[in-house]
C-alpha cells in the first residue's frame, strides 16, 4: 500500500518527531543588557534546552542576539550562563536541559584591566 503511495505522490512524509513540552523558566538578565530587554531584571520564558530559551528570549527582544549568539551560531565567548548554580560550559553548552522551574542566569564575562 505504501508503496502504491509513492507511485501516485513521488514521495513518502516521514512522521514528525515529537517533541517534549517547552518548560517555563526564569531567566536573570545582567544590567548591562536590560536596555535590549525593556529593562527587565528578569523574564519568563519557555524551552526545553538552554538554546531554545535563547530562541524565546532573541524572539521577544532581539536586540539582545550579539550579546548572547556570536557569528558561529554558539554560545558568545564574552558570556558565562548558568542554569540554576551550574556554568553551562560544563554541562551540555546550549543543548543543556532544563527542567520547570529552573533558573537561567547570563552574566557578562569580566576580563582584563590594568592595576
Amino acid at each position: 500500500m505504501l508503496t502504491d503511495l509513492v507511485g501516485v505522490i513521488g514521495c513518502v512524509f516521514a512522521p514528525a518527531v515529537k517533541r517534549g513540552n517547552p518548560v517555563a523558566v526564569d531567566v536573570k538578565i545582567p544590567t548591562v543588557l536590560r536596555a535590549q530587554a525593556d529593562g527587565q531584571a528578569s523574564v519568563s520564558v519557555d524551552g526545553e534546552t538552554v538554546g531554545q530559551v535563547f530562541d524565546s528570549l532573541i524572539a521577544k527582544f532581539p536586540g539582545i542576539k550579539p550579546n548572547l549568539i556570536g557569528d558561529d551560531g554558539g554560545m558568545h565567548k564574552f558570556v558565562n550562563v548558568y542554569v540554576n548554580d551550574d556554568d553551562i560550559r560544563y554541562l551540555e553548552k546550549l543543548e543543556t536541559k532544563l527542567e520547570a522551574g529552573d533558573t537561567v542566569t547570563i552574566l557578562p564575562a569580566v576580563a582584563g584591566g590594568a592595576i
